[in-house]
């Protein structure tokens, strides 16, 4: 939240920017018309949104669905809902009109269903799992409304053997743990070029036994390295895919932690505390490879030689995010071609601007959020048509049902 909240701000410029500067236009219509064309607001919105980033995932949101002029109403998270609570209160005070930007607490199933199914809601936006947006894309399809969705993820990240390995063990690291992995971009594949894949590993291992050491009071402790996972259902469900696996071998982590932290105390039955875990050798056809964990879990596997490297990284339904290390610039932008993600990171991970249009390809999503894709879609064009033709030419040219009996009429 340090990191992000004086970020927060960019999102509200750059759309008030575009909303100055984006310009409707004039189509070359035959005839002696005028035709121009401008965007009008949808209505009625509707966001929902998740808790791993409260505020950022909805004020990316609320900045293009505002600046479009549309009403907006937000579900947030059963989960994290006090911090959008307290934005809509800055945001009344900063002279948003009651009722254009409302704040509506409640459970996914009720609220949001009830959200979602409503006829006077001309959108939905949402950031959730994939059965989630499933069952909500639905509803807005009965209704007719559009739908935008950023959904599940199982992000690969891709290590040739000409990469930096300080580098990218650093990067994978901030890739697969940040937020405790709890964000649908985590780096949860790691695919290794095998000429290197010994010396990545041991390096890696040593990456996370250091943030293993430094987990402790997330609250209190700003050298804390990772804190909690968001709930005991979701700790739960970590464990248990981790444990249910048919292949691969536990390289470090898969217990949840116990007792005190050796960093500065802290009782970790205060939380939901599991570890950075990483497994090796896991088959393909293997749940903890297909599916999202959402926790700080990874796979690490080697590859062979390019051709092999990427049909790894796009062996998955999902295709939200992805990353690539190396050093050959050549390589760097012809396998973030190949790569079917709607975000590639070169040599980074997780970098994100309200210019950036942010979204996924096949099971993780529809449409895109930030840039001006995310503007227009929380509008609609409205084409205007303008007779500019002198009175006595429309007279002539004009009548329909005129009795000359020319067998052209206007068109």
């Amino acid at each position: 939240m340090n990191a992000q909240i004086g970020r927060l701000p960019e999102w509200l410029r750059y759309f008030a920017a575009l909303l100055r500067t984006h310009q409707g236009f004039i189509p070359p219509t035959q005839g002696r018309l005028l035709n121009y064309v401008h965007r009008v607001p949808l209505g009625v919105v509707a966001q929902i949104t998740p808790f791993n980033h409260p505020l950022l995932i909805a004020v990316k949101k609320l900045a293009p669905a505002l600046a479009a002029g549309n009403s907006v109403i937000v579900k947030p998270s059963e989960l994290a809902p006090i911090s959008l609570l307290d934005f809509s209160k800055l945001a009344n005070d900063a002279g948003v009109p009651e009722g254009v930007f409302t704040v509506l607490p409640g459970l996914g199933y009720s609220t949001g269903a009830q959200l979602a199914s409503h006829p006077l809601v001309r959108k939905v936006d949402i950031t959730a799992g994939t059965q989630t947006g499933r069952a909500i894309g639905a509803m807005v399809g009965s209704n007719l409304a559009a739908f935008t969705a950023e959904l599940g993820g199982k992000a690969p990240v891709i290590v040739f053997d000409d990469a930096d390995l300080a580098s990218a063990v650093n990067g994978v690291s901030f890739a697969s743990f940040i937020a405790s992995g709890q964000t649908c971009v985590s780096g949860t594949r790691i695919i290794v070029q095998a000429s290197i894949y010994d010396n990545f590993v041991k390096a890696f291992i040593e990456k996370v036994q250091s943030i293993t050491r430094r987990m402790g009071n997330p609250a209190l402790n700003p050298l804390c390295s990772m804190g909690s996972v968001i709930s005991e259902h979701h700790l739960e469900r970590i464990h248990g895919m981790v444990h249910s696996r048919k292949s691969g071998e536990i390289l470090i982590g898969g217990e949840r932690l116990v007792g005190s932290s050796t960093f500065d105390g802290f009782d970790f039955s205060r939380g939901f505390f599991y570890p950075p875990t990483v497994v090796a050798g896991v088959d393909v056809k293997d749940e903890i490879w297909l599916e999202e964990i959402f926790g700080p879990v990874v796979v690490v596997k080697k590859f062979a030689d390019e051709a092999e490297g990427v049909a790894l990284a796009n062996m998955s339904k999902y295709g939200l995010g992805a990353g690539l290390w190396t050093t050959d610039l050549s390589r760097a932008h012809r396998v973030a071609d190949m790569i079917q993600a709607g975000i590639v990171w070169v040599n980074t991970h997780h970098r994100n601007d309200p210019s950036s249009p942010w979204g996924g390809m096949k099971e993780s999503g529809i449409g895109r959020e930030n840039g001006v894709e995310a503007l227009e879609a929380y509008s609609q064009s409205k084409s205007i048509i303008v007779n500019t033709a002198a009175t006595e030419e429309s007279r002539i040219q004009d009548d329909w049902f005129a009795e000359t009996g020319d067998s052209k009429r206007y068109g």
